[in-house]
Formats: C-alpha cells, structure tokens, sequence
C-alpha cells in the first residue's frame, strides 16, 4: 500500500450523540489524532459515531475507533465484514466492546449488556469491569507486530475489562489473570455467568485479532480516561488511591510509554507500515 494513499476513518465518541458516556472523547480524540500524524501519508476523516460510516469507509484501508455506546447497525456489520475481508483493517480500543445497556427486571439500577452482531464483527463481548485498579498484562503473541518491544509483563492503571470472545474465531494477543471478577456487589454491569475466562479458568483476553480475508480487526480493551466533568467512577481500587477516592482527571494507559508502544504498533499495523 503507498503510504501517501492511507486514508483513516476515526470513529470517537459517546451515546447519545456528543455525550461523553463516561470518558474524556476529547482527550482520547487528540491522542489518537496526534498518533495517527505520526504515519507518513496518513489523510484522516473523523465522525463522532457509525451513523454515516458508509460516506467514508470505501475511501478508507483503516478504521480506528474509542467508542462508549455507539455499535454497528446489523447492515453497516455487513459491509464492514466485506471491507475487512477485501483487505480493510480496524484498530479498536476501550468501549468499543460495550454498546447498549438492558434493564434487568425493569430496575433502572441494575442494567446488563446486550450482544449484537456488532461484537461477532469486533471479535470481544463486554461483560463488566470492576473499579479503576491496577493489574497486570502479559504477552502472549510475542511475534505478533502489535507486541513488538513490549515487555513479557507490564503493569497497567485501568478499567479491568472482562470480555468474552470466541477462540475458534480470534487470536488473544494480550492477557490478565485473576479468579473471579473482584466487582463489589451491586458495581457495575450484570451478568449470568462469567464468560470471559480462557481455557485454564483463569486467564482473560486484553487484545484479540480476528483475521477476514485480506484484513483483520484487533481490539485493545485498555484506555479509560475521564475528567471531572465525564467521570462516572464513584470509587476507585486503592492500588489506585489509598482512600479510594476516584482522580477528578485519570490519564491512565494513556501517560504510560508501554500503552503508547502498543498504540503506535497498532497503528502501523493497520496502516501495513510494519511489515
């Protein structure tokens, strides 16, 4: 692919439409746009969700997305599908797995989320995440280019995302280990069983690949960011704050040179630049 052809289609923002659905959008909008200004050649258009993703994505070989309730329509999976499969390639972060919420039993408190044939595309579920923490990441495609001159093990301040995703259909890149889902009772997403442990129980994906015809799609579950005006967290895990008091502003992954290793190799990747 000549460089001077890329064209990138960013894709960041909330529901509904310019909320920030718990995230600085804005923050992680620059940071992904000061990365992509990085890749020689690279032309990008930016939305604020899918609603007019057909205008952009036949000019485009890269779609990125940070997304926090905005999911792709049954019709626009489909052509996303034939796009990835003609040799398309999308970079997706942080809340791109979610989308829409359910009340449980008409109880506006308690909500669970809802699979659609947007996360089949994707490749990863969310299920839940418990309070801001810290936790560790672990490699487990070392010769894969999204983890080139990333450490074996690195230590992360971020939302513990629990994912589910299908083995037979992706390839987990990245991985944390824990028992159970450390959520305090009644925090967060709910949900029947826990499906996001791999096949020894106990470990999870961070970062999956699902290969499509000539392209593919990884998904990178790290990124939160939020500010005093987007912060929803009422209490964070004291590896994060002692008191448990949540941060007014939490940069997290994103202050962290590792997380920006990752980033810029995904980016290369999407854009074919790394090999």
């Amino acid at each position: 692919m000549a460089m001077s052809r890329t064209r990138v289609h960013l894709v960041t923002g909330g529901f509904p439409p310019g909320a920030t659905a718990a995230h600085d959008i804005d923050f992680a909008r620059r940071q992904l746009l000061q990365a992509l200004s990085e890749i020689q050649g690279a032309r990008v258009t930016v939305a604020s969700d899918f609603a007019d993703l057909e205008r952009w994505l036949p000019q485009c070989q890269v779609l990125v997305t940070y997304v926090a309730g905005p999911v792709l329509t049954d019709d626009q999976c489909e052509a996303v599908e034939a796009w990835l499969d003609d040799g398309g390639r999308w970079l997706a972060f942080h809340g791109t797995s979610g989308g829409k919420a359910e009340r449980v039993d008409g109880n506006a408190l308690v909500r669970r989320m809802v699979r659609s044939r947007h996360h089949e595309v994707l490749g990863a579920f969310f299920l839940n995440h418990p309070p801001l923490r810290r936790f560790s990441v672990d490699v487990a495609a070392p010769e894969h280019p999204l983890t080139a001159g990333i450490p074996a093990s690195f230590e992360v301040a971020d939302e513990l995302y629990l994912l589910e995703v299908d083995r037979a259909r992706v390839e987990v890149l990245l991985t944390t280990c824990f028992d159970e889902d450390p959520s305090p009772p009644g925090f967060g997403f709910q949900y029947e069983r826990d499906t996001s442990p791999l096949e020894d129980g106990r470990t999870r994906a961070v970062a999956t690949q699902r290969a499509v015809g000539k392209g593919g799609v990884i998904y990178i579950a790290l990124g939160h960011c939020h500010d005093a005006a987007s912060n929803s967290q009422p209490f964070v895990d004291t590896s994060i704050e002692p008191d448990g008091k949540t941060p007014k502003t939490f940069r997290g992954v994103w202050e962290d040179d590792t997380f920006r290793r990752l980033l810029e190799n995904g980016l290369n990747w999407a854009a074919r630049t790394n090999h």
